[in-house]
């Protein structure tokens, strides 16, 4: 079997080369890895229940949120989901 340079599985092949860094643990590159991460969130998401909603907001509510969320100690996703539950709620009464 002779040597394919794109080979790199076969270290034992290669163990003469030095590269620098640490081994690659993964096939694909890292835009590849970044496409198959987020698929595999949206499904994850998506078996939750959950939907994916993207608004723009001014940045001093922004930073409003974010601190009411560290003192809730909740991430900025759940302070807001709840309080359009509390809204929504409130709307019906």
């Amino acid at each position: 079997m002779a040597k394919e340079a794109t080979d790199l599985t076969t270290l034992d092949l290669f163990s003469d080369e030095k590269r620098p860094g640490r081994p690659k643990t993964n096939p694909h590159p890292r835009n590849v890895q970044i496409k198959i991460n987020k698929r595999n969130q949206v499904k994850r998401d998506k078996n939750k229940g959950l939907k994916r909603v993207e608004f723009k907001i001014h940045h001093s509510l922004f930073e409003q949120l974010d601190q009411l969320a560290k003192e809730q100690n909740v991430s900025r996703s759940e302070l807001i989901e709840s309080i359009l539950v509390k809204s929504m709620s409130d709307e019906k009464n």
